[in-house]
């Protein structure tokens, strides 16, 4: 589905499938992610500020030059079974 430079501002996307989805310079600003299906998504140029919930996979997505919160980086490792800790 082509969505480009769609914009959701504070909405809940819970659950939403965004596979091969074209997010391409989109806004999905201050959305609640929690459990969407992002598979084949393009997120380029896309700002995802102040999103919540956000996981995905960098390797299967399309996300060059998206804006993405720090706090949702461990979202694009999670298949990385890792554990991300804050420095002190």
């Amino acid at each position: 589905m082509k969505l480009k430079q769609i914009s959701f501002l504070n909405c809940e996307l819970v659950e939403v499938d965004f596979s091969e989805a074209d997010l391409s310079n989109g806004k999905l600003v201050g959305c609640d992610l929690t459990n969407s299906k992002f598979d084949y998504t393009n997120l380029e140029g896309a700002d995802l500020s102040k999103s919540y919930g956000l996981i995905l996979d960098p390797e299967t997505n399309k996300i060059s030059k998206a804006k993405i919160p720090q706090s949702q980086l461990g979202g694009l490792l999670l298949k990385y079974n890792i554990k991300i800790i804050q420095d002190q």
